[in-house]
């Protein structure tokens, strides 16, 4: 067994002990006729460990770290050497095979060609690497035309994500068969291939079968990672939920995925998509047919014989009911109908072909691939870390080498410039030197220049003298300075390193992700046992800190005042799973017949003017208060969402979804020591209405030079005198016409207006548009006007902000699922009314969306969730970005959690 584990650990690592080589070349160059005596038990052992190491390393099993076997990384690397790039003509496929074989793999060619047909085959891998033109088989089983027929180019996907960096600084090469070339070891991969195609293999004594991925859940389990490389296996798989079979069907539920994605083994089971339906019969006269249509089957599951199957179990009265069996598939996508007779009991029936078709299947993982050249079983934790470990490295040897390579060019550049700077001499010498060796050692001499850059000037074109080029020879040396600079902080600083790393991953994602295919019936459990964490980046300083994603400080928050309580009702922006946004987080409806424990503080309660300089206060539900001093976000009871100042005011403002403005005396508020009251109760009868909420609430200026801008959902912008609040009424006044269906979004008031200011408004999608405050072009209105249009909001899209700043001003953006960034205005193109804006936010998940936009300051951001989590970002927190990316993850949410709204608002946008 020591000899064993000896030969095992040499063939795995592909060296030899002298013994070993000397035994091998003995036995490979053995003269005619000499007898090597041998045991017969070691020799057999010594060939079937190398036979087996050689399967197991050289063909069955991929690599880790680009998730390719050997046969696939050399077709890739041969059809990038023969230059069939995604913008280049396709190219017959018998020539492709023919540079493998005659390069790289000492094959058979059919071995090589059925490797290039799953590689086109979108049926078979979820991201094709390579697009074909001809027959190359099809979900039936169908066998693919001949290679001298199709045709074959490399995928954007192979290009963009997995060959574009290759090199021999970047990665290792090493010699092919016969040495006569050199082929990579691994291709320098910038997705984790394994898992976004998956792999099957057989080896000797093992094997491998991992599913696909859907990409954009992957990055986001690798962003996730690197963000918190000690993230819990319940939010890692909340990123991650299951995968992705390119032929889509329905996993039934979760616990074989979170098994196999903890010990890297496990059964998941997949079963097809079916609907039952009426169809017409086929003859004259017939009767109308209950059928069950099947339009999506497991993965790996032949179409055709999975047909011949339930015809076989029909003609032997295995399975019953079923009166007629055709395959309507065509190019548009798969339809199997099954016909059923009159007493046929679909349920039943579908049950019968769960049963004893492959409709349901079980699909085997094992997480099984080679890691330092060493088959290794790992959970899904693990593959993870070991992409990410291998990506930075070959982004660590990248920057060296194009650091490399820009100090070469830079000190040319210099020799260039020094060599402008003092033409005179440099004619002389040349004028004089009798050869070019003399010259460059007097240009030394005299220059104090290095012989790479004497070089450099002899070489240099006379053009080079005139203003232009020298002035283009600057710019360049500039840009190759700033470019060293950033290298050698991305080489010296892994917090940067990573920051660019999670920028190429979004990028990526960005350009390749598609929707999920595969429907998990059943969501994730609620708690999964954790496995010990084995993680693969170290960082020797906490990982939050360095990538500007601290531990957010959470608020416990226990009511101990008394209040007149309703649950919290809010809605966030548009999803799927999700109603539209409302980030004022309007109260809700107060409860018809409240609780003696809601009337016994108000019975109390009688109608006083509160103390100078006291603070009103509304909670997310819409209660209010005032009390003497300013409250905290640690101050006990419901979440505070807006503090104003009263300072001697005699009527609050309140404005309605509905146009409407009412106003509320101080007086009849209650103090926060005797009880909350929803706003709404204060209002007249005629604006508790159903479905009617407040969206603004506050003190407006009453000026004559004073106004307030107006921004209904539909992009109706007006501008509205703010003296026209001045009385109110009982009945309140309405300050807006509304459309049928449109309803008022947000209310800002203007003091003094600055017409050098801008006008930003910010749609849900990450829309920003940018106007010049030109009040001309935005004259007062009256009450009963309707507005004019500002933009045009898509169907799903809600607007998140209003606001007026300087043109030199930034805001912080934040989305739903916590990520921020700071955006300066200078970057937002000016606009008309009408224009659709620019794109200033893009989402690293398709569910997410810009929560708020609100002006770039010192103070901290005070969030809150759906579940009442109140949370402070730091106003460091956000960085500087331009109007791409998706800025910083600021937050660690909790799945299922987002953000709705802020806390300790101005009350107004």
């Amino acid at each position: 067994m020591k000899e064993e584990g000896t030969l095992l650990n040499a063939t795995i690592g592909r060296e030899m002990t002298n013994a070993q080589a000397s035994s091998f070349m003995a036995r490979q160059h053995n003269p005619i006729g000499q007898i090597i005596p041998a045991d017969l038990h070691h020799e057999m052992e010594r060939s079937y460990l190398e036979y087996a190491m050689s399967v197991i390393v050289g063909r069955a099993l991929p690599d880790v770290r680009d998730g390719l076997k050997p046969v696939h990384r050399r077709i890739l690397y041969a059809m990038y050497e023969l230059g069939l790039t995604p913008d280049r003509p396709f190219r017959k496929c018998a020539r492709v095979v023919g540079d493998v074989l005659g390069k790289y793999h000492p094959h058979g060619d059919q071995s090589v060609y059925d490797a290039l047909v799953r590689l086109v085959q979108d049926f078979s891998s979820r991201y094709p690497l390579l697009a074909g033109h001809g027959n190359f088989g099809s979900v039936d089983n169908d066998p693919p035309a001949a290679m001298r027929y199709t045709e074959t180019r490399l995928a954007p996907i192979a290009m963009d994500a997995m060959l574009d960096e290759i090199g021999e600084a970047i990665v290792d090469f090493t010699d092919n068969f016969d040495s006569s070339q050199q082929e990579p070891t691994v291709v320098p991969a910038q997705l984790p291939l394994l898992l976004l195609n998956g792999c099957s293999g057989i080896a000797v004594g093992m094997a491998t079968s991992i599913p696909p991925h859907n990409l954009g859940e992957v990055v986001d389990g690798l962003i996730g990672l690197i963000n918190k490389p000690d993230i819990s296996d319940q939010e890692l798989f909340a990123l991650i939920p299951g995968p992705d079979f390119p032929t889509g069907g329905e996993i039934l539920n979760s616990d074989g995925i979170v098994q196999a994605y903890q010990t890297g083994r496990g059964l998941i089971p997949v079963r097809g998509v079916s609907h039952i339906e009426t169809v017409k019969g086929e003859k004259k006269r017939s009767h109308n047919r209950t059928a069950i249509v099947v339009t999506e089957l497991p993965f790996q599951v032949n179409k055709a014989a999975w047909i011949e199957k339930i015809a076989s179990l029909v003609n032997d009265n295995k399975l019953e009911g079923i009166s007629d069996l055709r395959d309507e598939s065509d190019r548009t996508g798969m339809r199997v109908v099954i016909e059923l007779k009159r007493d046929g009991n679909p349920e039943a029936i579908l049950k019968k072909l769960y049963k004893m078709t492959p409709l349901q299947s079980n699909f085997g993982v094992i997480f099984l691939a080679l890691v330092n050249n060493q088959p290794v079983q790992m959970p899904l934790r693990r593959i993870l870390e070991e992409f990410l470990q291998f990506r930075e490295t070959t982004l660590m040897r990248q920057y060296d080498h194009e650091l490399g390579e820009a100090r070469r060019r830079l000190e040319l550049l210099d020799g260039l410039v020094i060599g402008l700077a003092n033409l005179d001499p440099l004619i002389e010498i040349l004028r004089v030197a009798p050869d070019g060796t003399t010259a460059k050692h007097q240009l030394q001499e005299r220059l104090g220049i290095t012989p790479n850059q004497g070089d450099a000037i002899l070489a240099m074109p006379l053009r080079r003298i005139t203003g232009l080029e020298q002035e283009k020879l600057h710019q360049e040396r500039r840009a190759l300075g700033d470019r060293i600079q950033e290298l050698e902080t991305l080489l010296g600083d892994r917090h940067q390193r990573l920051k660019a790393l999670k920028k190429e991953l979004w990028g990526l994602k960005k350009k390749f992700r598609d929707e999920r295919r595969t429907r998990i019936v059943q969501g994730m459990p609620k708690t999964i046992t954790p496995i010990a964490p084995d993680p693969v980046l170290p960082d020797p300083e906490p990982a939050t800190e360095k990538d500007g994603d601290p531990p957010a400080p959470t608020l416990t928050l226990s009511p101990d005042v008394p209040e007149v309580s309703t649950p919290l009702t809010t809605t966030v922006p548009s999803t799927p799973d999700r109603p539209p946004v409302d980030q004022t987080l309007p109260p809700p409806r107060p409860q018809s017949q409240p609780t003696p424990r809601q009337q016994n503080p108000l019975t109390l309660f009688t109608p006083q003017p509160p103390p100078d300089n006291a603070w009103l206060s509304m909670t997310v539900t819409g209660h209010i208060a005032w009390h003497p001093e300013t409250l905290t976000a640690t101050t006990p009871g419901e979440p505070i969402q807006q503090q104003l100042p009263i300072n001697q005011q005699e009527t609050l403002i309140v404005i309605t979804d509905y146009g409407k403005a009412y106003g509320v005396k101080i007086q009849d508020i209650p103090p926060l020591d005797l009880a909350r009251i929803p706003l709404l109760d204060l209002l007249p009868k005629a604006a508790q209405r159903d479905g009617e909420t407040v969206i603004f609430s506050g003190f407006l200026p009453v000026e004559d030079a004073s106004d307030v801008l107006l921004l209904t959902q539909e992009g109706r912008i007006k501008r509205l005198g703010s003296s026209e609040f001045n009385d109110l009424g009982n009945r309140g006044l309405s300050v807006i016409k509304l459309r049928d269906g449109d309803r008022l979004r947000f209310c800002h008031g203007l003091t003094a207006p600055d017409t050098g200011h801008n006008l930003v408004i910010a749609t849900s999608n990450g829309r920003l548009l940018r106007f010049p405050l030109n009040l001309d072009l935005l004259p007062r209105s009256s009450r009963s006007a309707q507005g004019q249009p500002a933009l045009r909001l898509r169907p799903t899209e809600n607007l998140v902000g209003l606001l007026t700043l300087p043109p030199t001003a930034s805001v912080f953006l934040l989305t739903q699922q916590g990520y921020g960034k700071r955006l300066s205005l200078n970057t937002v193109r000016l606009g008309n009314f009408g224009d659709l804006g620019t794109t200033v936010l893009q989402f690293t998940d398709k569910t997410d969306s810009l929560l708020l936009m609100t002006p770039a300051s010192d103070t901290a951001l005070t969030t809150i969730s759906n579940q009442q989590t109140v949370t402070v970002i730091a106003a460091e927190q956000f960085q500087a970005w331009g109007k791409d990316g998706p800025g910083d993850s600021l937050l660690s949410l909790s799945p299922g959690d987002y953000l709705v709204g802020q806390l300790q608002g101005d009350g107004g946008a």
